[in-house]
């Protein structure tokens, strides 16, 4: 008798005393739960494979965040940031004829050798651009002033618009809000300068480049800044 004799029977005594039923992994998820992950997802496009298993798990439901993954791509729903992005544009696309953003962008003057800040709103949809004021020194009093500045420019057609979206600048206080809060448009606050408002400061500084930045217009566009509005 050899040792790979004495081995094979060993392992068949051991297949014979101890047999377990074959499992192939988890068992699948339920459809309750797979319509369950897909209105959180849908529903909520900030949350992520652990956030919607928390919700599960709290709901009684032991799901594994990778499973709620593999549900999430077999239903074609994309990883939370590109749905948060995908929200956006959509919220973007769907107001965009009731919205405002708002944004600086500096001119430096090569005469009097300071940076002047200018204060601009411009209509989404129409790309419209209300140049409100500029000055040497932008604080939240200064940009008060210009929220106002804004509704009366507007006139009537302020009720037309609903948000106004503005990056968390310290320029911006809550009383800029307010005001606008008070004239029934809403400010929406993003992280990131407005593309619209990128787009626009890249043109006018293409502009200023393209007319040989004359000392003359660098001069007018500073004048102001000493009495700002």
């Amino acid at each position: 008798m050899t040792p790979d004799t004495l081995l094979r029977w060993h392992r068949q005594l051991a297949g014979w005393r101890w047999t377990y039923p074959y499992r192939r992994g988890r068992p699948p998820a339920g459809v309750a739960v797979v319509s369950l992950i897909e209105q959180m997802a849908r529903e909520n496009p900030g949350w992520g494979y652990k956030r919607v298993q928390g919700e599960l798990l709290g709901l009684g439901y032991r799901v594994g965040a990778s499973t709620v993954r593999r549900i999430l791509k077999r239903l074609r729903i994309p990883p939370a940031p590109q749905r948060t992005r995908s929200a956006w544009r959509q919220f973007l696309r769907t107001q965009a004829a009731t919205m405002l953003a708002c944004d600086f962008f500096h001119v430096d003057c090569a005469v009097t050798l300071r940076r002047v800040y200018v204060f601009f709103v411009i209509e989404v949809s129409t790309r419209h651009v209300h140049v409100l004021g500029m000055t040497a020194h932008p604080d939240g009093a200064w940009t008060v002033q210009q929220a106002r500045n804004l509704l009366m420019d507007l006139g009537e057609r302020a009720a037309e618009f609903r948000f106004l979206v503005r990056d968390r600048a310290g320029q911006f206080t809550e009383v800029f809000d307010a005001v606008l809060a008070g004239a029934g448009i809403e400010v929406v606050k993003i992280p990131a300068a407005q593309p619209a408002g990128e787009r626009l400061c890249r043109t006018l500084g293409a502009h200023r480049q393209g007319r040989g930045h004359q000392p003359d217009a660098d001069r007018q566009a500073a004048a102001p800044a000493d009495g700002p509005g």
